[in-house]
């Protein structure tokens, strides 16, 4: 996936969160002052280029709908983050949340043992 601004990130947590929307849609989710409708049309056009939109036209103007979901986003996001700050490993990860007591043993283990019913209910 092709990295977005923090603009178009912060555009597109609105068109995930409408699904089916126009820029002027999102325009009116922004509390005042709102940002310009340029800014907004063309972070829509750039998230279109960046495949993360498509659109279809209606009247005069264009409905947008996204094509990557959030949560993939947030994978690719995550993945980034991992890489950057804790040199790609995962367990560094799991193990700074139980230690900041963001994630209990408790859950750790029946996570753990959740994950390994799955596995032997498909073998």
């Amino acid at each position: 996936m092709i990295k977005l601004s923090a603009k178009e990130e912060e555009v597109m947590e609105h068109i995930w969160q409408l699904g089916e929307c126009t820029p002027r849609d999102v325009f009116m989710l922004y509390e005042e002052p709102r940002p310009l409708i340029n800014g907004i049309q063309n972070a829509f056009q750039s998230l279109e280029r960046k495949g993360y939109l498509a659109h279809r036209q209606q009247g005069r103007g264009y409905v947008y709908w996204p094509i990557v979901e959030k949560r993939a986003y947030g994978r690719t996001k995550l993945g980034t983050f991992i890489d950057r700050y804790f040199d790609g490993s995962y367990l560094s990860v799991v193990s700074e949340f139980v230690s900041e007591e963001k994630l209990s043993e408790a859950e750790l283990m029946q996570f753990l043992a959740d994950q390994m019913n799955k596995r032997e209910g498909t073998l």
